[in-house]
């Protein structure tokens, strides 16, 4: 493994710069930084994320969660997140790797393989990296070298990576997002409406009625998915819009009323909570900041 992991560095090396790289491998990136960042937020897209070189914290609802070259990340729904990168330096900086998740092909591969009893409802999960799985999480970043065979391996080795990373799930998230009946999958559902009307009143009966539970149902399997309650869900989603706009030079006020607000008062406070710094001067200090990914 460690041979695979120094290999994987060469490339990386290569193929990446400074922040964000995205490579020739579509749905793959790298984040590479030379310091040790302060808490970024934003939502978390249904994703695989092994760490080359450094180490990160992860904040999802009321869980943090440490993750470096010893074990991996994965976001099997969409999550309103904060990361930090907390070891990295100008001589071994931070490299991280992530690779978007495909449904269809994650269903194709639990097809194929025995089911595995569910233990936990959680969206998301940190464990242990296996010598099979960065084997060929190499064998796809090396595809870097050789960009006339991606179209044609590329698919096969995704294919292998998630094979690999369902078979060292001991507790059954990932096929859980997979199959349309599970229940992660209904509360999935109730993510992308919450997604889509996010500026709307929210109506616990409504999402408990399209996750197909009681309302006292619905609400316990939100949480345990996301570390976060629906309205906590909303709030975060309401929050990271506003202050794309602020960026963009929109105003506070007209801002808030965008995503949802009826109270400025109330969207300063908790834009100030989330972020640090009251919605006008966090906006004056990130223009012309290029936002990483959590």
């Amino acid at each position: 493994m460690h041979d695979d992991l120094n290999r994987l560095l060469s490339i990386a090396h290569r193929h990446s710069a400074e922040g964000q790289t995205e490579t020739a491998l579509e749905g793959v990136r790298f984040n590479r930084m030379s310091e040790p960042t302060a808490p970024v937020a934003g939502v978390l897209e249904p994703m695989f994320c092994v760490i080359l070189q450094g180490a990160k914290l992860v904040t999802i609802g009321d869980s943090t969660m440490r993750y470096d070259t010893s074990s991996y990340f994965v976001a099997s729904v969409e999550l309103p997140a904060s990361g930090c990168i907390c070891d990295a330096t100008p001589d071994r900086p931070y490299i991280g790797l992530s690779m978007a998740i495909d449904r269809e092909l994650l269903a194709a591969v639990l097809a194929e393989v025995p089911p595995r009893p569910v233990s936990r409802d959680a969206g998301f999960l940190v464990n242990p990296v296996t010598p099979g799985l960065i084997g060929s999480v190499r064998r796809l970043v090396e595809l870097l070298d050789t960009p006339e065979d991606i179209a044609v391996l590329a698919p096969m080795v995704r294919r292998e990576i998630l094979y690999r990373l369902v078979q060292s799930d001991e507790t059954g998230t990932l096929q859980q997002i997979a199959r349309k009946d599970s229940r992660l999958s209904r509360v999935h559902r109730t993510i992308h409406w919450i997604r889509t009307n996010f500026a709307e009143p929210l109506s616990i009966d409504r999402l408990a009625e399209l996750a197909g539970m009681s309302r006292a149902s619905f609400h316990r399997h939100f949480k345990a998915a996301t570390a976060m309650s629906p309205l906590q869900y909303q709030k975060a989603l309401r929050l990271q819009e506003a202050r794309r706009m602020l960026i963009g030079e929109a105003d506070a006020q007209g801002a808030a009323h965008r995503v949802g607000y009826e109270s400025a008062s109330q969207f300063s406070r908790e834009y100030s909570r989330m972020f640090g710094l009251p919605p006008a001067r966090d906006a004056e200090r990130l223009r012309g900041v290029p936002l990483v990914q959590v």
